[in-house]
């Protein structure tokens, strides 16, 4: 396997699962333990890997409830800077968890976390919508997550309640 590939075949086994060991990645490669490790150095270096987490169902976790809202932003793209400046003072709220450049109707779609449905709406009246370059934003709140990032987050219950037909 050549050095793209291995680099490929590890930033996909971690994406999936971030606790495997050097040692179960080179079995799962067929690389030596060393091999893995230098593979790994290089795709933090290049910046190819950013971080590790847990994927977690916050639901499950008392005390930790928030509202998560996925919001369309529709802008006028800045002379000579295009979308990227508005983007960089979007992505720099802590409320901001993810932010993506989109083809379609609106330019920006951005997820948002906050303790409650208010602190969003504070969030689009107060930050985003007086923005400069912002024409429209158009926010849709989760009601529930049924699957994120690969992952299903609540199998299905049988429901044992006993039909009663007429």
């Amino acid at each position: 396997m050549n050095t793209a590939k291995n680099e490929k075949k590890i930033a996909e086994l971690l994406h999936k699962n971030c606790k495997l060991s050097l040692e179960q990645l080179a079995t799962m490669t067929e690389m030596t333990v060393d091999e893995v490790a230098a593979a790994i150095d290089a795709l933090e270096a290049s910046k190819t890997i950013l971080g590790y987490g847990a994927i977690v169902n916050w639901d499950k976790i008392q005390g930790s409830e928030t509202v998560t809202a996925y919001i369309e932003i529709q802008v006028a793209p800045q002379r000579n800077r295009g979308f990227d400046r508005l983007a960089e003072r979007i992505y720099q709220y802590p409320e901001v968890k993810s932010l993506n450049l989109m083809s379609g109707h609106y330019d920006f779609g951005v997820i948002v976390e906050a303790a409650n449905i208010q602190e969003i709406a504070m969030f689009v009246s107060e930050r985003l919508a007086p923005m400069e370059s912002v024409l429209d934003t158009s926010t849709h709140f989760v009601l529930k997550r049924y699957k994120s990032d690969g992952v299903i987050y609540d199998t299905k219950t049988e429901d044992d309640r006993e039909v009663i037909s007429l």
